[in-house]
């Protein structure tokens, strides 16, 4: 039988490890997800079961991999993936999609790449930690929010000392607070009419020089982190408010509704009034 469960985080206030949404699925013989790309880091953990992830190496190849219980996958921002479960055997797994400004330190220290993108363990004690944390977040999700990052720190930790006994010091202290300084100022002004030249001037650096140590560091260009944002912002307005659907666009910077539409529908693959519909049922 088919069982799915997922939670959208309900802010976006944590800027070194931000929590955007998780579940636990047990899926039928074949069920698949994809083509699709991801905005954010997406890790899989399989508890039972097996399946096959097809996703696009740093060649844009595509490679094939078979994965069974107690292993994992990582899907990178902008990758195109496709998985699915096994006939015989489906796969059961718990999934966590986050990102932020210390998220690539813990990628390339557990070794994780678009041409590596398999977790196997090499300490079981800490591969149960990692299993038992991801599947807490899982069946804990109306937690504090301070509650949820807790335990997915801990999960990522549990998960880099399974693979990488030890992670290495670095970043630099200057980009890290332009960066802190940027998502500040984008925190404060997302409902306005906001550029990324007025970014970039808020923090007193040059706008090219901007552009480039942030997707250094996030992963993602300045305009998409500003996109993402503002439509994260939405789904919580969508989610625990009654304003309407044009309310809730010009509430986060969008005061043409059909702009909003359209930028909504591009994160999340339905219209805002269609997602506020599921994720109603869905809480219920």
């Amino acid at each position: 039988m088919h069982e799915f469960h997922f939670s959208i985080f309900p802010n976006e206030l944590f800027v070194d490890l931000g929590l955007y949404q998780f579940g636990h699925e047990v899926c039928e013989p074949g069920h698949s997800f994809g083509p699709a790309a991801r905005n954010h880091y997406l890790f899989h953990f399989v508890f039972r079961g097996c399946g096959t992830m097809m996703a696009d190496d740093l060649r844009g190849h595509t490679q094939t991999y078979h994965i069974r219980s107690d292993q994992g996958f990582m899907i990178f921002p902008g990758q195109i993936t496709t998985y699915y479960a096994d006939k015989e055997h489906p796969w059961e797994y718990c999934w966590v999609e986050f990102d932020g400004l210390r998220v690539r330190e813990m990628i390339e220290a557990a070794g994780f790449s678009y041409d590596k993108p398999i977790y196997s363990a090499w300490d079981k004690g800490f591969r149960d930690e990692a299993k038992r944390e991801i599947r807490y977040m899982s069946d804990h999700s109306r937690e504090s929010p301070f509650h949820l990052i807790g335990h997915l720190y801990l999960f990522l930790d549990y998960l880099v000392k399974s693979i990488a006994p030890e992670i290495k010091p670095g970043g630099n202290k200057y980009k890290d607070y332009y960066i802190r300084e940027a998502i500040a100022y984008i925190e404060n002004h997302f409902q306005n009419d906001l550029t990324i030249e007025e970014i970039a001037e808020s923090i007193g650096i040059d706008r090219s020089y901007f552009g480039k140590i942030f997707k250094q560091s996030m992963g993602q260009t300045p305009q998409h982190f500003l996109l993402n944002y503002r439509m994260t912002k939405a789904g919580e307005l969508l989610r625990l408010t009654d304003l309407s659907v044009a309310d809730v666009g010009n509430a986060v910077g969008y005061p043409v509704y059909t702009h909003f539409s359209r930028a909504f529908k591009n994160i999340y693959g339905i219209s805002p009034r269609e997602w506020r519909r599921k994720i109603h049922r869905i809480e219920r």
